[in-house]
């Protein structure tokens, strides 16, 4: 599907749907209960959109087993939502997708959060490797205003940010608290190949773990970044810090504002659209479509607490 707002599947609830089972069930309908494919379509009014399994007798639509089951909002919201959210570089905030959609902030809130959901990748596979190098950085956010009642000076008043990045390829972001030593090797090695570049600034964070790998290289930023910015043998952390600086902007653009308990979310989003830019040939319809493939198997409750 394009990017085109006009598309019917924007507009038309019963398009939607068959966008929805298309994107789905692109081989065929199977049972999402015991994954029977035979299966057979319901008839009637009340009972549009609906599939019962010959097999095991269960009934289920497009929308089970995925983030928008249980979930009354149409499912042509849901998809200009996901499109919304994939357009650019900063996303959508809850209150825009909320005056876009018609809906209401909580619920716009709730939508957006079962969207990140989905973009998290099920099976990611190691970065680098030989030959490549893998760029690594670490930033902090939150508590930023020195005007703000509970500012508190340094860094660990703020949320650690930890994020491995290929030259020309992908991201992945960790939320930290704090970021160690320790932390921060654990990242590394579960996700980058051994045989591969890494690539930092003088942190000393990095001193110990980059014995691991085939070289570290390092850039002496200097104090304040008085130093360099690509090293003599050709190394750099630009990619990284271009990362990071697309984050801060649609956090303090877009987003305003983030809880420490939902910031992994947010650095999912930013890393989806990074992974999935029009840099590496995606455009922002193939990224959205992207995002509907990941909503199987991804249910987010809504937990209120007492």
């Amino acid at each position: 599907m394009s990017a085109d707002l006009l598309n019917p599947a924007f507009t038309n609830e019963k398009a939607a749907i068959a966008h929805l089972e298309a994107s789905r069930w692109p081989d065929g309908v199977n049972c999402p209960h015991c994954g029977s494919i035979n299966v057979h379509r319901m008839g009637g009014k009340t009972q549009a959109g609906m599939f019962i399994c010959n097999d095991c007798r269960d009934k289920f639509t497009a929308r089970t087993g995925t983030i928008m089951e249980r979930s009354h909002v149409p499912v042509h919201k849901w998809l200009l939502a996901i499109h919304l959210l994939n357009q650019g570089k900063n996303g959508a905030s809850a209150h825009e997708i909320h005056r876009s959609l018609s809906i209401t902030y909580k619920t716009a809130w709730f939508l957006c959060h079962r969207i990140r959901e989905a973009m998290i990748d099920q099976k990611p596979t190691p970065m680098g490797g030989k030959g490549k190098s893998v760029q690594a950085d670490e930033t902090y956010y939150g508590n930023s205003s020195k005007r703000a009642k509970g500012y508190k000076k340094g860094h660990s008043h703020k949320q650690g940010v930890v994020a491995l990045v290929e030259p020309k390829g992908r991201a992945r972001v960790f939320h930290v608290k704090p970021a160690t030593a320790d932390s921060v090797r654990d990242i590394l090695v579960r996700n980058v190949s051994r045989e591969s570049e890494l690539h930092t600034d003088e942190s000393r964070l990095y001193v110990e773990v980059g014995k691991e790998f085939t070289a570290h290289k390092t850039v002496e930023h200097g104090w304040n970044q008085r130093g360099f910015y690509v090293g003599k043998d050709g190394q750099t952390t630009n990619a990284v810090e271009n990362f990071f600086g697309n984050f801060k902007r649609g956090m303090k653009g877009t987003y305003r504002f983030c809880g420490e308990q939902h910031l992994q979310r947010y650095l999912t989003e930013f890393e989806f659209r990074h992974n999935n830019r029009s840099g590496l040939g995606v455009t922002d319809g193939e990224r959205a479509a992207i995002a509907l493939k990941g909503i199987e198997g991804k249910r987010l409750t809504y937990r209120i607490s007492r």
